[in-house]
């Protein structure tokens, strides 16, 4: 392919403001997040335009008057992410569907490609540049006027053309190094998670002998350990905040329960926090709604959760740390989805009743003791391959969007990237 560099070379590239490069379209109808082509921000991938299916479906919060509608896209239209911009969330419309309202929906002039477009979108500078504009501290937005008021560098078409095919082509090479180190890391949590979920239920000494626990969960354990009800191992917890100005905890299957404020959530979050319950260090909060999916686990801070969760503490018989070792095990958490109750499986909630009536095991002090020290020193030996992973896909990801920046401005010559 020639490239003629008369009309290519980046000081003819012309600037367009992108609100007349692609104009936002404003077609709106009634929300519906069950339709088979919504996308709510949450399908959407930080960085890389994919388009993702999530594990479950949390409505996006909104409150700027559009609660109850979605935004319309078309084909080919370019999708941005306006509520907490520094994620990254752009994508190019595939198809028809429809989308959370938290997405603006451009469509590109007929002299802008729209996978150039895109990727003009996904730098750093771009993403930077409107995350410096939002407004509203617990749910930063930024606004249309503001983003259509930014430049773009638009080379012609062919050109255009010529470097989003170029960057395809990159970065899914580069993704292709990214989702085999992400695959490492997840066959580290794996055999971590196996290490867990056999340890806690049967023990490290594979040689003791061994009786049938009676539940179907657990199988068989070591001939000493004990079984009881969870309601004579737990009381709740049930104490007020006065005016919520604790720590605002929440509760994950992912991290357990972490300060909110080191987490990305979506869901909206009250002004008023009063009445929020109290958890302390050593308690096991458990999210009611989710904890079918294992959101649930030993707070290590002190602070508040919603008046939804519940909180619960130990008389004593089995530690904090194995507890939360427990709630961490597939088993155990097969069985919390047992006891939970709902019509839909994805609306199971395990109410104080259901979780008393489990019945679980209590190896002695002694071995929860050892059991944690084990699952800590097993992390430990595992923690610098994990960190080293971790560290070449940040390098790796930098390399994609320093690669897109330097595409899409015109410092990488045209006549290198043809196939």
């Amino acid at each position: 392919m020639t490239i003629s560099t008369a009309h290519t070379h980046p000081d003819a590239w012309r600037p367009a403001r992108l609100k007349f490069a692609a104009p936002l379209r404003n077609e709106r109808m009634s929300a519906n997040s069950d339709h088979a082509d919504y996308l709510g921000l949450e399908n959407i991938e930080s960085w890389t335009g994919r388009i993702i299916e999530a594990e479950s479906k949390l409505d996006d919060a909104t409150d700027d008057g559009s609660a109850g509608l979605s935004n319309v896209f078309r084909e080919g239209d370019v999708l941005f992410g306006k509520l907490r911009p520094y994620l990254a969330k752009a994508c190019h419309a595939p198809r028809d569907g429809i989308c959370s309202t938290e997405l603006l929906v451009m469509r590109p002039a007929e002299y802008l490609h729209p996978r150039f477009l895109l990727y003009s979108l996904l730098t750093p500078d771009f993403v930077g540049a409107v995350d410096a504009s939002t407004f509203g501290a617990k749910m930063p937005r930024a606004s249309w006027d503001f983003i259509g008021a930014l430049d773009i560098r638009i080379p012609p078409i062919d050109a255009q053309s010529l470097i989003a095919n170029y960057l395809d082509r990159e970065t899914v090479r580069i993704d292709g190094l990214i989702a085999d180190k992400e695959r490492m890391l997840a066959l580290l949590e794996e055999k971590r998670a196996a290490l867990i979920s056999r340890v806690v239920t049967h023990g490290l000494n594979t040689d003791l002998p061994m009786k049938p626990s009676g539940l179907e969960w657990l199988g068989e354990i070591p001939t000493h350990w004990q079984i009881e009800r969870a309601k004579n191992l737990f009381t709740v917890r049930d104490e007020r905040s006065d005016d919520g100005s604790e720590e605002l905890l929440t509760v994950s299957h992912i991290t357990g329960v972490t300060s909110r404020s080191e987490k990305d959530v979506y869901m909206f979050e009250a002004d008023d926090k009063a009445g929020y319950k109290r958890c302390l260090p050593g308690d096991l909060a458990i999210n009611t709604l989710w904890a079918w999916m294992g959101a649930m686990g030993i707070s290590p801070l002190g602070g508040i959760v919603s008046p939804d969760y519940h909180v619960y503490t130990s008389k004593g018989q089995l530690l904090p740390q194995y507890i939360d070792l427990l709630c961490r095990s597939r088993p155990f958490v097969a069985e919390v989805n047992r006891w939970s109750k709902g019509v839909w499986s994805s609306r199971l909630r395990l109410y104080p009743e259901n979780f008393f009536e489990m019945r679980l095991p209590i190896p002695p002090h002694d071995e929860q003791r050892a059991i944690v020290k084990a699952i800590q020193a097993d992390q430990r030996k595992a923690n610098s391959l994990r960190e080293a992973l971790q560290q070449s896909i940040t390098l790796a990801k930098e390399r994609r969007a320093a690669l897109i920046t330097a595409a899409v401005t015109g410092k990488i010559p045209l006549e290198g990237m043809v196939a």
